[in-house]
């Protein structure tokens, strides 16, 4: 067998399928989407309560670490471009140096660490609500830090100011984790091979 007959099977593995591009574009808008519906400000900064992380840690339990950084980096890039995809209907560049920026750069992180965490720490057992629902955990607090970060950043008040003004955030966050564990499991349940590139 030649040299290129050997590193063949790999370059294809790390080739991106068309099923997986489709579940990268599908998940984007479904990210969009949530962004969108109801959002409701809280908080003294004045940053909304959305579907968006509930959307986004979805995406990262259910596509994976590579699957789900890579739908979450074409959401962030379709808004940069001008679409009007993140929290308030907003959009531009300008966003990613706002008050909610934090947010926004913490997300290729909660996709990536969730989607490692259910595919090699759970393993057989991501069809249990619960432990989804733990390797969730590790991404809200990621999220609630770099948004903290981001908030003292930005407005230029102490960190822990920007932690008061995060801190209504934290329990609807835990309950979206729960109930991304819910539809996760389930779903994992039914596509056992999800979490595997085709």
């Amino acid at each position: 067998m030649t040299m290129t007959d050997t590193t063949a099977p790999a370059a294809t593995r790390a080739r991106l399928s068309a099923t997986d591009l489709a579940l990268v574009a599908a998940f984007a808008a479904l990210i969009a989407a949530c962004t969108l519906v109801g959002g409701i400000p809280v908080g003294g900064a004045g940053v909304e309560i959305t579907l968006q992380t509930f959307a986004i840690t979805l995406t990262g339990a259910l596509l994976g670490a590579v699957r789900g950084t890579l739908t979450v980096a074409l959401y962030l890039a379709l808004g940069a471009a001008g679409l009007p995809v993140f929290s308030g209907h907003s959009a531009g560049l300008g966003v990613f140096t706002g008050i909610t920026a934090g947010y926004l750069w913490s997300f290729l992180a909660v996709a990536f660490v969730t989607g490692l965490l259910v595919r090699y720490v759970a393993r057989g057992r991501r069809t249990s609500a619960l432990v989804v629902f733990l390797c969730c955990l590790p991404g809200v607090a990621l999220n609630h830090l770099f948004g903290t970060l981001g908030m003292a950043a930005f407005s230029d008040v102490p960190f822990r100011t920007a932690a008061a003004w995060d801190a209504p955030f934290w329990l609807g966050d835990i309950l979206k984790a729960a109930v991304v564990g819910l539809v996760a499991a389930e779903v994992h349940r039914a596509f056992p091979r999800l979490l595997e590139r085709r």
